[in-house]
C-alpha cells in the first residue's frame, strides 16, 4: 500500500505540473496585454479580436485534439502541447505586427485545447488506476499557476519593461514543468482508447450522454466566465459598492472556488460526483438569486461566494465522466466548454444592454441551475472495464488500484480503498 501511495503521489504531482503550466502560460500573456497593446499599437477592437483569436483556436481544435489523443495518447500530447505553449510565449514576445500576433494567438488557442484535453485525460486516468479522487485538486493547481504568473509579471515589470525578457523567463519555467512532468505521466489510456475507437467505424454522432456532458460544461462555463467578467461591474453599478470594494466580487468567487476544489475530492469520495455536481449547481443558482433579490453589497458577496463554492467541482467531475467515454468525447466536451466560456459573457452583456445587468446576472443563475438539470441525465458511474478493454498494468499493486476505482466515483460510493 505504501508503494501504491507513493506512485499515486508522484503521478499526481506530475499531472498537477501540467495544470500549473497551463494556468501559468495563460496568465503570463494576459498580464502583459497592456504592454502588447502598446507595442503593437492596437485599438480596443483589435485587442478584443486578439483575445477572440485564442478562443477560436481552442474552440475549433476539437478534430485535431481527438486525432492526436487517439494516435499519441494523452502522455505524449500533454508534453508536446506544453512545450508548444512555452515556445509560443517567445513568438508572441517578438511578433513584428498585428497579423502575426493574431496567428500566434490562434495557435495558442489550439495548444490550449490540446493540453486541456490531455491533462484532464491524465487526471481521469489517475483516478481510474489508483481508485482515488484527485481531479478537483488538479484543477486548483491551475489557479495556483495563474497566481504564480501574476507574481512573476509584477516582479519582472518592476525590474524591466521588456516583454521579451519576461516571456523568456516564463517560457523557461513552462518548459521546465514539461520536462519535470513527462517521465511520470501515465500511459495506459492510449490502449484503452484504441479499443473504444475500434468499435466505431466511420463518422458517428456523439452519444446522448456525451451531449448532456457537453451541455453541462457549456452552462457551467457560461456561469463561471460571466462571474469573472461581470461581477465587478454588478458590484459597482447595481450593488453601489465603492471602487475599492467592487473588485472583491471576483476575488470572493476565485478564492471560494480554489478553496472548494482543495476539498471537493473528499466530497466526491463521500457523496459521489453526481450528487456533488447537482447540489453544487443548485447552491450556486440559489445563492446568486438570493443576492439579486435582496440587493446590496453584503448579499452580493454571499451570493458570489455560493457561486464559487457551487461551481468549483462541476468541470472536474464532468471531465472525469467524459474521459470514460473516450478521447473524442473528452475533446468534444472540452470544446463545448470553451465555447461556453467565450460566448457566455457577451450573451450576458446583450441581455444586460436590452434590459438591465440584474436580468443578465439572473441568466447566469439560470445557467447554473441548468447544470443540475443536465447532471440528472448523465451516468456518473464508471464504465465497465470489460467493455472498454483498458490495458492491465503489469504490477499487481496497480491492478488493485484499478479494481477499487469504481468506489470513488459511483454516486453510491461512501468509502475508498
Amino acid at each position: 500500500m505504501l508503494r501504491v501511495r507513493d506512485d499515486f503521489r508522484r503521478a499526481q504531482i506530475a499531472i498537477a505540473a501540467l495544470f500549473c503550466a497551463l494556468g501559468f502560460q495563460y496568465a503570463t500573456w494576459a498580464a502583459r496585454l497592456p504592454a502588447l497593446k502598446s507595442r503593437l499599437d492596437l485599438s480596443e477592437a483589435e485587442l478584443g479580436l486578439l483575445l477572440m483569436a485564442c478562443g477560436v483556436g481552442a474552440a475549433v481544435s476539437f478534430p485535431l485534439v481527438a486525432v492526436l489523443t487517439r494516435r499519441w495518447g494523452s502522455r505524449r500530447l500533454a508534453f508536446v502541447s506544453t512545450v508548444f505553449l512555452g515556445l509560443l510565449l517567445l513568438a508572441l514576445a517578438v511578433a513584428p505586427n498585428y497579423p502575426v500576433a493574431l496567428l500566434i494567438m490562434c495557435a495558442d488557442g489550439v495548444g490550449v485545447g490540446c493540453l486541456n484535453v490531455a491533462m484532464n485525460a491524465q487526471g481521469a486516468a489517475l483516478e481510474s488506476r489508483y481508485g482515488r479522487t484527485a481531479m478537483a485538486k488538479l484543477h486548483a493547481t491551475f489557479s495556483g499557476g495563474s497566481l504564480g504568473a501574476a507574481l512573476l509579471a509584477s516582479g519582472t515589470s518592476a525590474l524591466t519593461s521588456s516583454v521579451a525578457a519576461h516571456f523568456g523567463a516564463a517560457a523557461i519555467l513552462v518548459l521546465l514543468l514539461a520536462v519535470f512532468a513527462h517521465p511520470t505521466l501515465l500511459t495506459e489510456d492510449q490502449q484503452a482508447d484504441a479499443v473504444r475507437e475500434k468499435k466505431r467505424r466511420g463518422f458517428a454522432l456523439p452519444a446522448a450522454v456525451t451531449l448532456w456532458m457537453g451541455l453541462a460544461m457549456v452552462f457551467g462555463t457560461v456561469a463561471e466566465g460571466s462571474m469573472n467578467d461581470w461581477s465587478a461591474l454588478y458590484m459597482k453599478d447595481v450593488a453601489d459598492a465603492s471602487s475599492r470594494v467592487a473588485p472583491l466580487g471576483i476575488a470572493v468567487v476565485s478564492v471560494m472556488m480554489v478553496l472548494a476544489r482543495l476539498f471537493a475530492d473528499g466530497w466526491r469520495t463521500r457523496w459521489g460526483d453526481g450528487r456533488v455536481v447537482r447540489a453544487g449547481s443548485v447552491l450556486a443558482a440559489a445563492g446568486l438569486a438570493f443576492a439579486l433579490l435582496l440587493g446590496g453589497v453584503a448579499p452580493a458577496l454571499i451570493g458570489f461566494a455560493c457561486m464559487g463554492l457551487g461551481l468549483a467541482a462541476v468541470t472536474p467531475c464532468v471531465y472525469v465522466a467524459a474521459a470514460r467515454q473516450g478521447s473524442q468525447a473528452l475533446a468534444l466536451v472540452a470544446a463545448m466548454g470553451t465555447t461556453g466560456l467565450l460566448a457566455g459573457p457577451p450573451v450576458i452583456g446583450f441581455i444586460a444592454s436590452g434590459s438591465s445587468l440584474v436580468w443578465g446576472m439572473a441568466a447566469v443563475a439560470v445557467s447554473a441551475l441548468l447544470v443540475s438539470c443536465c447532471a440528472l441525465r448523465i451516468d456518473w458511474t464508471p464504465a465497465e472495464r470489460a467493455a472498454d478493454g483498458p490495458a492491465e498494468p503489469a504490477e499487481s499493486v496497480e491492478s488493485a488500484g484499478q479494481a477499487a476505482s469504481g468506489a470513488t466515483v459511483d454516486d453510491q460510493a461512501t468509502t475508498t480503498t
